[in-house]
C-alpha cells in the first residue's frame, strides 16, 4: 500500500483500535486464478499478536490457505475505518487562490501474515463464542452459543473452518487532510458535520489519535 510520511500511522493502540472498532475484514489470498477476496469478521488478540477467525467449510478460499500455510506465505487482511469525499469548496485556501481538488479521506489497516488453518473443534468453539460475546456486549438481552441446543452448535462447528493470522506486517494509513493547512482542516471539519457526516468529521491526524 502507499504511504506517504505524513500518513503513516505505527502505534499499536492506534491500529488496535481501528481493528476492533472495524472487525470485518476484506480476506485476500492468491491461488491459481488468481486473487481472492472474502469479507471475514475478525477478532484481535493484542497480547498475542494475533486476528483469528472462522470461514465456512465450504468456501474455496480454505484451499489456497492451506496452500499458503505449507508454503510459508503472507495472505492479507484489510481493515477499512471511517471514510468520506472530501470537497475542494470546503477548503478556505480555495477563496484564497483556488489551487484546490477533491480528495478522499480514510483510515486504513492492513496485516500482513502466513495463515494457520485449524480444524479442532474446541478451538473453534472458543473462538465462536469469543467472536460472539465480543459482539453481543452492550445488548440489552446479550445471546451466547451456550443458548442453543448442544447437538446443534456442533454440528454448525463441522460447517466451519478456523484461522489465525499473525500480525506479521502491519500498515496503518490515515490520510485525514493533516497535510493541509489548519485552516483547510478546519473546513473539512465543517463540510463533512454539515453534509452530516459526523463519524467522517471526526477522523484524527496520527498525531491527534490516542
Amino acid at each position: 500500500m502507499y504511504v506517504p510520511p505524513a500518513f503513516r500511522e505505527d502505534r499499536p493502540q492506534a491500529i488496535h483500535a481501528l481493528i476492533e472498532a472495524h472487525p470485518l475484514a476484506l480476506l485476500v489470498s492468491t491461488g491459481e486464478d488468481g486473487p481472492t477476496a472474502n469479507p471475514v469478521p475478525m477478532l484481535l488478540d493484542p497480547s498475542a499478536d494475533v486476528l483469528r477467525c472462522h470461514l465456512a467449510r465450504a468456501n474455496g478460499q480454505i484451499g489456497e490457505l492451506r496452500a499458503a500455510q505449507a508454503a510459508g506465505r503472507e495472505v492479507l487482511a484489510v481493515f477499512q475505518g471511517p471514510q468520506a469525499y472530501i470537497s475542494p469548496g470546503w477548503y478556505a485556501s480555495k477563496a484564497e487562490h483556488g489551487r484546490v481538488v477533491p480528495t478522499w479521506n480514510y483510515l486504513i489497516v492492513q496485516v500482513r501474515g502466513v495463515p494457520r488453518v485449524i480444524d479442532d473443534a474446541d478451538w473453534l468453539r472458543g473462538q465462536v463464542g469469543a467472536l460472539t460475546d465480543r459482539h453481543e456486549a452492550g445488548l440489552a438481552d446479550p445471546w451466547s452459543v451456550g443458548d442453543a441446543p448442544d447437538g446443534f452448535v456442533a454440528a454448525q462447528l463441522r460447517g466451519i473452518v478456523g484461522l489465525e493470522l499473525p500480525l506479521t506486517r502491519v500498515t496503518g494509513k490515515w490520510k485525514a487532510s493533516q497535510n493541509r493547512p489548519a485552516a483547510d482542516r478546519a473546513g473539512v471539519i465543517a463540510g463533512l458535520e454539515a453534509a452530516g457526516d459526523a463519524m467522517a468529521a471526526r477522523i484524527p491526524a496520527p498525531e491527534q489519535s490516542q
